[in-house]
Formats: structure tokens, C-alpha cells, sequence
């Protein structure tokens, strides 16, 4: 058998560890053949691929981004693309695709199997951990760890000047980021996107903080929204899934907590900091797993399903159902955090 795989979709670090895991053991065990399809989608649709054998995958684990590259192709967008992904899989005689990738790229997998019959197999990546049906996304613990590294530095700056420090992190419609790195990172005020904030509220944890003399450190997801207000976007063009780029509610918060507390307040957004970088320990080990079961899920036939975490087993659930909805954070853990605000 021969065997495609493309990683679509924001970089992740793991990726590399999952197409590692993939062609070692599809390759030793099973004697499949494989082909990497470059630039997510994009490869399939134009024919684009890159030579993917045991030397190819040789000392990647390690690596942050991914040696197939990526983009945010929407087959679907494109002139032809379905037609187009069938005829170069018939024409360098593949039999199943591997589809590394978050919502978009996995839910374009979900459709092509449940619509067109092109056998695939899913594997979720994201930082956000916003994908449904498994636990964790590989990427979201070196995400978590980059900005909780980041908040641990901002504290003695902030405390240096006595000024408040707003950290902007990633996460899109989703706080995990935001709640795991704020907890970890002893931050003061934790803003998520599954809560609309109140100023008041925030200006007084911030005030509060500042008569116990300490400096308070903000963290705020790019998705988090004001109670009595919009989401802030410093650009609001969409891309071809129809997704606008968040960020640029940091500064806008960092502004409004200056104007209402007469208290300097400064910004840092991580911005892509937290998807680049070496992978940790943690995913290497989890994005290594989801590569050896994704190949097993080949090797049975089990098209239309994706590897998910559930535990510390890996099993499998219908792509369509990890891409139906968001996971959230729960409205109880964010509760827990907020012993700490202020």
C-alpha cells in the first residue's frame, strides 16, 4: 500500500514526531510505501509532493513546525479541487491519506470521506485544544509552557516599574491557553473567551492587586470579549474557512485598564512564539502515539476516524464528531482560577 500524508492548518511542534511515527511504523512493520503531499490541502490539489521515507523522518523528532509545510487551503474553495485530489491520488497510486491538522483541515477529511469515499485518516493538532472527543492536541502543552515561561519574566518587569503587564495569548474561541498558562504563571486576572468580561471587575482585581503591593499581570485569551462590547480585531479579512485573525484585544485592554485605574499599563502578545520552538517531552511522546495508531487505523481500513487521546489510551471516533463542535473550557475549572484574581 501506498500512503499519503499532509499537515494543513496553523504549525504545531509535533508535527514532525507524528510523520515520524507514521512512516517508521508503517514502513518496518507493514511495508507501506509514502508519499508527503506538500502545504496541507494545497498538495493533493496541485499534485505537489516530497519524497517521504525512513531517511526523510531521520532526527525530525525533535524539530518544531513541520517538514511537509503547511497552509489553510480549502479544497473545496478551489476550481475543481475534489476532482483534482482524486486524480493525483490515482496518479501516484495512492491508497490513503493521512490528515494531520485541527478543525479545518480534518473536517476537509471528514467531508471527502463521508461525500467522496477518499479513505482517510485523521490526526488532531492544534495549540488551542479546542478539538472535541480527545482529551488533549498535541502542541498545547509547548504552547502552555512558552507562555507560562513568558508570565514567570513579565512578573519582575512588572514589579520592577510597578505598572500592570497585559499578556495577549492565543487560543481563538477557546481558553485553555489562557486558563492554564494564567494558573501556572500566578497571574492576576485570567480573561477567557467562554466568559465576557467585566471592566469594572477587572480594574478592581487590578487596583486591589496594586494596594498589596504587587503588580499585576493580565492574561487575556485573543478571542476573550467585554460584556458590554464586540470582539476586538485589529484585522478583520477572513481566510478561505471563513475565520477571521484574531488578536488586539490586549492592547485594547491594557489602554482601558490605564484610562480607568490612572495606572501604566503595558502589552506583550506572544503571537507565534507559542506555536514555534521545539516540541516538549509531552507532546513528542503524545504526537509520537497518534502517528503509530493513525497507521494502525490504515493498515484495518478504519477510514472516516481519527486517533484521540482518552486517558492515557488512544482510541478512535469519527473525524465528524471531533469537528461538529469546539471544546470549551467548563465555566467550573475557570471558577476554580478565580480564588486567585486580585
Amino acid at each position: 500500500m501506498k500512503v499519503g500524508v499532509l499537515t494543513g492548518g496553523g504549525d504545531c511542534p509535533g508535527l514532525n514526531a507524528v510523520i515520524r511515527g507514521v512512516v517508521r511504523k508503517g514502513v518496518q512493520e507493514y511495508g507501506y510505501r509514502f508519499v508527503g503531499f506538500k502545504d496541507g490541502w494545497r498538495g493533493p490539489v496541485e499534485g505537489d509532493t516530497v519524497p517521504l521515507d525512513i531517511a526523510a523522518v531521520r532526527g525530525i523528532l525533535p524539530r518544531g513546525g513541520t517538514i511537509l509545510g503547511s497552509s489553510r487551503t480549502n479544497p473545496f474553495k478551489q476550481e475543481n479541487g475534489v476532482r483534482r485530489i482524486k486524480e493525483n491520488l490515482a496518479k501516484y497510486e495512492v491508497e490513503a491519506l493521512v490528515a494531520i491538522g485541527g478543525e479545518d483541515t480534518l473536517g476537509v477529511a471528514a467531508r471527502l470521506f463521508e461525500e467522496y469515499g477518499v479513505p482517510c485518516v485523521g490526526v488532531p493538532k492544534t495549540i488551542d485544544n479546542d478539538l472535541s472527543a480527545t482529551d488533549y492536541t498535541f502542541g498545547f502543552d509547548t504552547a502552555v509552557g512558552i507562555a507560562t515561561e513568558a508570565i514567570d519574566r513579565l512578573h519582575t518587569t512588572a514589579e520592577s516599574h510597578m505598572r500592570v503587564l497585559v499578556v495577549e495569548v492565543m487560543g481563538r474561541h477557546a481558553g485553555w491557553i489562557a486558563l492554564h498558562s494564567g494558573l501556572a504563571g500566578g497571574a492576576n486576572v485570567i480573561l477567557i473567551p467562554e466568559q465576557r468580561f467585566d471592566m469594572d471587575k477587572v480594574c478592581a482585581w487590578v487596583t486591589s492587586r496594586f494596594k498589596s503591593s504587587y503588580a499585576p499581570i493580565v492574561v487575556v485569551a485573543e478571542g476573550a470579549m467585554p460584556k458590554d462590547g464586540e470582539m476586538v480585531l485589529k484585522d478583520a479579512t477572513k481566510d478561505s474557512f471563513g475565520h477571521v485573525r484574531l488578536s488586539g484585544v490586549g492592547e485594547w485592554l491594557a489602554k482601558e485598564i490605564e484610562a480607568r485605574t490612572g495606572k501604566e499599563a503595558r502589552t506583550t502578545v506572544l503571537g507565534h512564539i507559542q506555536r514555534g520552538g521545539t516540541p516538549s517531552a509531552f507532546d513528542r511522546w503524545l504526537a509520537t502515539r497518534f502517528g503509530l495508531h493513525a497507521v494502525d487505523a490504515v493498515r484495518d481500513g478504519d477510514f472516516g476516524k481519527m486517533v484521540a487521546l482518552k486517558g492515557t489510551d488512544i482510541v478512535r471516533v469519527p473525524i465528524i464528531e471531533a469537528t461538529s463542535k469546539l471544546k470549551t473550557v467548563d465555566p467550573a475549572l475557570y471558577e476554580e482560577a478565580g480564588v486567585f484574581f486580585g
